[in-house]
């Protein structure tokens, strides 16, 4: 059995951001709570959505206590936040980090018993659907706008819950490629590799089917295509376009099926060092491609390889093992992605607590090949 969870409606496309305006009058909703970050206002990213709400007479209040890395306080200070407002649906603008806190402000104003935040890690037992949410991803990206899952830093304890509430998937999708043109060259290439990562660590976990493997090879075929010309040229607006379609099309499997270890390593690196998310990501994905090959999945590296543009033809499953790694790498390498721990400010003598976190994260259990931590503390030596 398979379970598909989706967004109820989304939108594709340069300027379908005036669809917050069609779907708010469509669904009766009169305020909205804006919760966007610091970044994207002064950037005037975020005009360009109260210009919607100006236009339509939609009454708005912005809410940016947003973190890279959001926090259990970000998510309490929004939630009072929401309750003083007089709002009665939540429109999020941003990267992960934005639509992860309105997330939780979501789900903890509909499910109060929750308000601790810290009980809505793992898989949370809420009774009542998020506040409605309309998602604007700004980056290319982590899927957040379509996933039913959400990070939360716990400062306290330095780790990064991972909360996985059918709950909290926004009503409303909108992917318009007009918001992510000022993403700079580093934050579209993390977040592009952040997107690959998904597709292909949901296509090799166990719980991997017919239909999340035909959205996870589009979306490594579309970012094998299109990632280093976005990075190359911001104003490729093809490849811009083409990479917020790939982003939400692996969202729309991983969210369903699961993902690995890449995630579980990168997740501790964003909690301790709080090292960017998509670069954690990109950095640790051939290390534990390779891990990972030795595994019921090795078969299927070859259609990865050959999603990435490879020619397969002829190959042997141990060929296509080896392609499908260089080809990622290759990709890593040509747009800068950092190749080594070091190089990113990570401790030698902190791997082994970083295993342990990493042991424990909730992705763990969706990897190929069954782990300890003293084979990931093993994989994270050889990334140093």
């Amino acid at each position: 059995m398979h379970r598909m969870i989706l967004n109820e409606t989304s939108y594709f496309g340069a300027g379908s951001r005036e669809n917050i305006a069609v779907e708010a009058k469509r669904r009766g909703f009169k305020k909205a709570f804006f919760v966007t970050d610091k970044d994207l206002i002064r950037f005037h990213v975020a005009d360009k959505i109260i210009e919607v709400f100006e236009k339509n007479g939609i009454p708005y209040e912005i809410y940016s206590d947003v973190k890279a890395n959001p926090t259990i306080a970000n998510v309490q200070n929004g939630v009072n936040a929401y309750k003083a407002s007089g709002a009665d649906f939540i429109v999020a603008l941003g990267g992960g980090s934005s639509i992860d806190t309105a997330k939780g402000i979501g789900i903890v104003v509909n499910n109060p018993e929750f308000a601790d935040v810290r009980s809505l890690e793992g898989v949370a037992d809420t009774r009542h659907k998020a506040v409605p949410t309309f998602a604007l991803p700004t980056t290319a990206g982590t899927g957040a706008e379509v996933t039913i899952n959400y990070v939360i830093i716990d400062e306290e304890a330095t780790k990064k819950m991972v909360c996985v509430d059918p709950n909290d998937i926004p009503t409303v999708a909108i992917i318009d490629p007009e918001l992510m043109y000022s993403m700079p060259k580093g934050l579209t290439a993390a977040t592009g590799m952040d997107a690959l990562t998904h597709a292909i660590e949901s296509y090799i976990t166990p719980g991997a089917w017919t239909m999340s493997d035909m959205f996870e090879l589009q979306a490594i075929e579309m970012i094998a295509q299109n990632l280093k010309k976005a990075v190359d040229n911001g104003n490729d607006t093809e490849a811009r376009e083409a990479m917020s379609q790939a982003q939400y099309i692996a969202g729309m499997g991983f969210s369903n099926v699961g993902l690995g270890i890449v995630h579980s390593m990168a997740h501790p690196l964003g909690a301790h060092y709080d090292t960017p998310h998509g670069v954690a990501n990109a950095l640790l994905l051939p290390y534990v491609m390779e891990y990972n090959a030795e595994s019921p999945a090795a078969p299927k590296y070859i259609n990865i390889a050959k999603a990435m543009g490879v020619n397969t033809e002829g190959m042997t499953q141990e060929e296509g093992v080896k392609a499908a790694v260089e080809a990622v790498r290759q990709l890593s390498v040509s747009i800068n992605i950092p190749q080594k721990l070091h190089e990113i400010g990570v401790k030698e003598e902190d791997l082994h607590q970083l295993a342990i976190d990493a042991f424990n994260d909730v992705c763990t259990g969706g990897n190929p090949r069954p782990t300890s931590v003293e084979e990931i503390e093993a994989l994270y030596h050889k990334a140093f």
